[in-house]
């Protein structure tokens, strides 16, 4: 290779090479991308990994295709300067708790006595209390948990789809005995004031049966995720039985369902531990990270994309946030009137809910309320600037109205926090976030984007390759927040608030103090 041509291909390779590793891509991510926009020219990953180590000078349409997925104008590629600044802001970031002092009254001693007590106090159960935790777990590792992974993977062997044959045979192969059962739909209150349909779907029997009910024949996608459970159950614990059965609807709450006591149950958080484990495993297997994540990047992780491979909606959109080179994800299930059943937040988007139930003065605004309030089936996208105090996020989202397998309707939401992605792209996020805002304003809380904010938000949702970004630009955006009682719109949806008895408190001390 003559000297001129190795340069031009050392510099080529190398902005490439940063590029990927800038939006977290793998050489197989970047190869599906290229394939997914010009599926002829599209490179193995053998090739790119060439044209990125300078042995190999990648043709100019190559170069078009990486300069569209990465939004880049293609003369950027030959101007042989290496951009090194438009990193990634905060590539660890999660949910960060605060220190608490003084930190000797959070001794382990303490702590093993004052919880119960407390949690008995405030009526929170132990399950409730383990899925604070888990849900901090969660976000702290960006809801990664590779020797989970590793465990389902040697299982399921990275096959994927798998059928409902597929993970009967695996099934069979751990040493599970299947045995079926008919019970119909029950109405349980719980903690409710309108009782929800209740179904009892599957229950695990020391130390190697499997009971289904047979309304899951008719729905193979949770079929197949119910089973693979109950497979993770018996590789993770050997089939010991400490867990609670699978149920649709019931107690919104999340108490274990044989639990006598209202009050925190040690066994509860070993149930919940014990839940999420199994549920994290039954995805991983169904779902395996690479096959799937290249799955989701053929489809722009469309939330629909299960339908044609059996699984469902719920699994779909948890795995997102598990397998995506993108770490700012939420997710939320949620039913009417707004009670969670499960919630995640690696961005550490702010929640309008109190104890995993609506508090009393909750932000309408949220894609999730709406949705909650509608009657559509089809998915809905929206576009919000939060304000949480003097905090301002950006988010895009996309709801689903859906119904369990009890038959309860409940909203299924899926977003992610778009400020890092502009920053990641040396564009000012809290510029574009007040001109959002601004326009919501002029609107009374929603407004339409500015259109070169819609070219902006445009061309990240390219990037990340998740279509419904581009989607939500199409609709007005809205200013949400957590309490209605602290709504920031210009015109606000509550009156406003009487003024609070601690600042004039503080006035008092100040005026004195000043005397």
């Amino acid at each position: 290779m003559q000297h001129g041509l190795k340069r031009r291909a050392h510099f080529l390779g190398s902005k490439i090479k940063n590029l990927r590793k800038r939006n977290r891509l793998t050489l197989e991510d970047l190869s599906v991308r290229c394939v997914q926009v010009d599926a002829e020219s599209g490179p193995s990953v053998s090739y790119l990994s060439m044209i990125e180590n300078g042995k190999r000078v990648p043709s100019e349409r190559l170069v078009r295709i990486i300069a569209d997925i990465f939004q880049k104008d293609v003369d950027w590629f030959y101007d042989e300067k290496l951009d090194e600044q438009a990193l990634d802001p905060a590539p660890d970031a999660a949910v960060h708790g605060m220190p608490l002092e003084p930190g000797f009254l959070f001794s382990e001693t303490l702590l093993q006595r004052a919880i119960p007590e407390l949690l008995a106090q405030t009526g929170t159960t132990g399950r409730q209390f383990a899925h604070l935790l888990i849900r901090a777990q969660q976000e702290s590792s960006h809801n990664r948990f590779p020797d989970i992974e590793r465990a389902a993977e040697s299982v399921g062997d990275k096959r994927f789809p798998l059928s409902v044959e597929d993970v009967f045979l695996i099934a069979a192969e751990a040493g599970l005995e299947i045995h079926w059962f008919d019970r119909a739909p029950f109405k349980d209150a719980g903690d409710r004031t309108t009782p929800l349909n209740t179904l009892v779907r599957s229950f695990f029997d020391a130390p190697n049966k499997v009971y289904l009910n047979t309304a899951l024949r008719s729905n193979p996608a949770r079929l197949k995720f119910d089973l693979a459970n109950h497979i993770a159950h018996k590789v993770l614990h050997d089939g010991d039985g400490a867990r609670a059965p699978q149920v649709s609807g019931g107690r919104a709450s999340g108490r274990r369902h044989d639990a006598e006591s209202p009050n925190i149950d040690a066994q509860d958080v070993l149930y919940a531990w014990r839940d999420f484990e199994c549920s994290y495993f039954a995805a991983a297997l169904l779902a395996p990270k690479t096959p799937f994540r290249q799955y989701l990047a053929r489809h722009a992780y469309a939330i629909d994309v299960g339908d044609g491979i059996g699984l469902t909606t719920t699994l779909v959109m948890r795995r997102m946030s598990s397998v995506s080179p993108y770490p700012h994800w939420h997710y939320f299930d949620a039913y009417p009137p707004g009670n969670l059943r499960a919630v995640y937040r690696g961005n550490g988007i702010p929640l309008p809910w109190g104890n995993m139930s609506m508090i009393s003065d909750p932000c309408q605004h949220w894609a999730v309320f709406r949705m909650l309030n509608s009657r559509s089936r089809k998915p809905s996208t929206q576009v919000s600037v939060l304000r949480s105090g003097n905090d301002k996020r950006l988010y895009c989202c996309q709801s689903l109205r859906s119904k369990d397998a009890a038959g309860n309707p409940h909203v299924l939401c899926v977003g992610v926090d778009i400020a890092p992605a502009l920053e990641a792209q040396n564009i000012d996020a809290g510029e574009t976030i007040d001109r959002i805002e601004a326009s919501c304003n002029a609107g009374g809380g929603s407004g339409p984007i500015p259109e070169p904010v819609r070219r902006q938000l445009r061309s990240i949702g390219k990037i990340l390759n998740i279509g419904w970004v581009a989607d939500g630009t199409a609709h007005d955006a809205t200013i949400i927040c957590p309490r209605s009682s602290s709504c920031p719109r210009d015109k606000r949806c509550v009156p406003q608030e009487l003024e609070k008895l601690t600042p004039q408190i503080e006035a008092i001390r100040r005026s004195v103090l000043s005397a």
